[in-house]
């Protein structure tokens, strides 16, 4: 699967749902709950039945970094050209990586594209379905209206 989004060149969403079409799994949520780390995976793999039912009782994406085909203006982060949400996590957050995480979406990353090195400094902090978000990543990841 995730070959054929790479051959098309398709820029893929770092922080897709894993509900969404044609999502791959590329990291796997470690640390602690205050100081989540993703641990990325050296192949995505394709978010399949069998793989969510492995992360019950908690949601798929609790436990799994799923990237996606970026939806461009279907996305309320998407400001018609950039990623509103990247912006906002090179801008606010902390680096908590010394050097570029091993990950296997790099290529064709949104926020790699668009924001290099400082988004993915900040890219292990990143976790889709948190319960006990921080005030700071609660504000990171409110939309913003236009």
């Amino acid at each position: 699967m995730i070959e054929n989004i790479a051959t098309e060149n398709t820029t893929l969403c770092p922080s897709a749902r894993p509900e969404s079409a044609d999502s791959v799994v590329f990291g796997v949520v470690s640390g602690t709950v205050t100081k989540p780390r993703i641990a990325y995976l050296k192949q995505p793999q394709p978010v399949t039945d069998e793989l969510i039912a492995k992360s019950s009782p908690a949601t798929p994406a609790e436990i799994f970094r799923t990237a996606g085909p970026c939806v461009e203006s279907g996305c309320m982060h998407f400001d018609g050209k950039d990623c509103r949400l990247a912006q906002r996590i090179v801008e606010n957050l902390s680096a908590v990586a010394e050097e570029l995480p091993p990950c296997s979406i790099r290529r064709n990353c949104r926020w790699w594209e668009q924001e290099g090195k400082t988004a993915c400094m900040r890219c292990p902090q990143v976790v889709t379905d948190s319960y006990n978000p921080s005030q700071l990543m609660r504000e990171v990841a409110t939309p913003t209206a236009l």
